[in-house]
């Protein structure tokens, strides 16, 4: 744990050197004039205290010269602190930074399914708590480095002095750094496990939140409220434990440094009586050992936090180093009007479950309108994300204009198509922007051209600040019709070459949802739409029909009504719960 805790640190040392050596730098002077005002105390008591009672007599001149250096010294103190301090501070906050930024671009590079197979809550927790903890060690960090410059001077000074006096600090300082490693071996589970069960508290508060309308409506708060609990509960023992091993480890270093003081005492004043120190040399060794315990402690600050460091950056770093990406091309569609869609032979399976599409094959043609239509587990989202390349099939290929999407760059491929997902998600923020997400060249005109295609006009106007007004967190101001014309008018108002409706207007009024399909294609853009309802189904030019993740049959809508008694009763069956 050590070795690795050490590795991590070294990692932010590489990546912050100048930080790292301007804070290291400021303790390890802090450190030195430690030792050197021990020396400086000594010499008041020996040379200026003593002779006062013995002689009756005060130098003034020596009393000045002693003001001046102890003043001298305490300045330069100062400057180390704040050197130290405001470099480890910056080189902490620079790291978690850093880190956040990184697991964020990481979260939003990985596919869909990687998402589904990790609790939101945990993801929150990987980009805060864990962040937090992987860096926490920062700020000791230079505090320790330069008490090891001053142990080694204060060793060097102490056998300078006086050989057995020196004994007692050989005997100290190797205490120290054992009971640290003892500390910090005991400490390592401990860590992790509350790290752990931070994660796991995050993941069940965020599912709860989230949750909130069905713990209400199902009367289930008392429940939801023990389960949590139960976590809690788990998370408070968790940090009971590491403070009560804190507490026991503490005291312990507390006393060490004062143990030596009392051996120094002892044995300088045996010293002393021989003849082999002086007093000015027996009070500047006890002075140093009082003022060691709070520098050295340092030290166990950061061995302590080593192990909650460990667990953080493993769990960072299993965020980093997932797999799954999509690897993008450098390709771009020819042409610049509607696209041509076409899946030839397409099969897919979620990890290791039953095939979800089996030999799937069917083109949207440039500028037209094709509806999916197939009972609930078919296959229809699975093929509506296959089309923008959320994810990649297992076997097949899928295309658009005759180029295979993976050999098309990110930025291509988000420039040509577009998908409106079955959950409207809506960002706290305006109108204007929820639709324009700071896209270049999309303009007010073109918020307002995609607002009247998605029929959304009438609703926006009449809201109090027209697309200036917020919709609040997950658009809650707006009903689920409105945050659907509204994610729809997002989608539109990049112009897409090719347009996925998966079940993207189930929530607006059957007449409203007609005119958004007609509006639609009207404007030429090729359009896939997973369809229900029989007026929505007998726009498309084409209609796809779907059963348990095969194309049974394609052809419009009267010939599937005529030849395909299953496309019939599923059809009949929509419109008569739309009834």
């Amino acid at each position: 744990m050590l070795g690795r805790g050490l590795r991590v640190l070294g990692h932010a040392i590489r990546t912050e050197p100048r930080l790292f050596t301007i804070s290291a730098l400021g303790s390890s002077l802090f450190g030195l004039l430690i030792v050197a005002n021990s020396y400086v105390v000594g010499a008041v008591i020996g040379r200026v205290v003593v002779p006062a009672f013995t002689e009756d007599r005060v130098s003034t001149a020596g009393l000045a010269l002693v003001v001046a250096v102890l003043l001298g010294i305490s300045g330069l103190r100062v400057a180390s602190i704040f050197a130290r301090r405001l470099a480890a501070g910056y080189m902490q906050f620079r790291m978690q930074a850093r880190y956040r930024r990184a697991v964020t671009r990481r979260y939003l590079s990985l596919p869909p399914e990687w998402h589904q197979r990790n609790a939101t809550g945990e993801l929150l927790s990987n980009a805060s708590s864990d962040v937090e903890a992987a860096w926490a060690p920062i700020a000791p960090l230079p505090f320790a480095v330069g008490t090891i410059v001053m142990i080694i001077g204060a060793l060097g000074s102490l056998f300078a002095v006086d050989w057995v006096l020196a004994l007692v600090g050989v005997a100290l300082f190797p205490a120290l750094f054992a009971l640290n490693y003892f500390y910090s071996r005991r400490m390592s589970p401990r860590q992790i496990h509350a790290q752990k069960m931070r994660a796991k508290v995050a993941a069940v508060a965020h599912e709860s939140f989230d949750g909130a309308l069905v713990v209400k409506t199902m009367g289930r708060e008392a429940d939801e409220s023990r389960r949590f609990g139960v976590y809690v509960a788990d998370l408070r023992d968790a940090l009971v434990a590491v403070g009560r091993l804190r507490g026991v480890f503490d005291p312990l270093m507390e006393s060490l440094p004062s143990v030596g003081t009392l051996a120094v005492l002892l044995l300088g004043t045996w010293r002393l009586q021989t003849g082999a120190v002086t007093v000015t040399e027996v009070v500047s060794v006890a002075f140093l050992f009082t003022v060691l315990a709070f520098p050295v402690r340092a030290i166990g600050w950061v061995i302590g936090e080593l192990p909650r460091s460990v667990a953080g950056w493993d769990r960072v770093q299993a965020v980093l180093t997932a797999e799954g990406d999509l690897a993008y091309g450098a390709g771009d569609l020819p042409g610049d009007g509607p696209a041509e869609l076409r899946f030839d032979r397409v099969g897919y399976r979620y990890g290791d479950g039953p095939p979800v599409l089996t030999d799937v094959s069917f083109t949207v043609p440039a500028g037209r309108t094709v509806a999916l239509v197939g009972a609930t587990g078919s296959g229809k989202s699975t093929i509506a994300a296959l089309a923008v390349r959320l994810v990649d099939p297992d076997t097949g290929t899928v295309s658009a204009d005759g180029v295979k999407l993976p050999d098309l760059s990110g930025s291509a491929l988000a420039a040509a198509t577009a998908l409106v997902p079955q959950v409207p998600f809506v960002f706290d923020d305006t109108v204007r922007g929820n639709i324009a997400l700071d896209r270049p060249g999309i303009d007010d005109a073109r918020v307002w051209s995609a607002i009247e295609l998605a029929q959304a006009t009438k609703f926006v106007t009449g809201l109090p600040g027209t697309i200036d007004t917020p919709v609040g967190e997950r658009g809650t101001s707006l009903s689920g019709g409105q945050r659907q014309r509204l994610t729809l008018a997002r989608a539109l108002a990049g112009t897409p070459r090719l347009l996925v409706l998966d079940d993207a207007t189930s929530a607006v009024d059957p007449r409203v949802e007609a005119a958004i399909l007609g509006a639609l294609r009207e404007s030429g853009t090729s359009l896939l739409v997973v369809a229900y309802r029989r007026a929505s189904i007998a726009l498309a030019d084409e209609v796809v029909y779907l059963h348990r993740g095969r194309v049974v049959a394609t052809g419009t809508h009267t010939e599937l009504m005529a030849t395909q008694p299953g496309y019939l009763d599923l059809v009949t069956a929509y419109e008569k719960e739309g009834k």
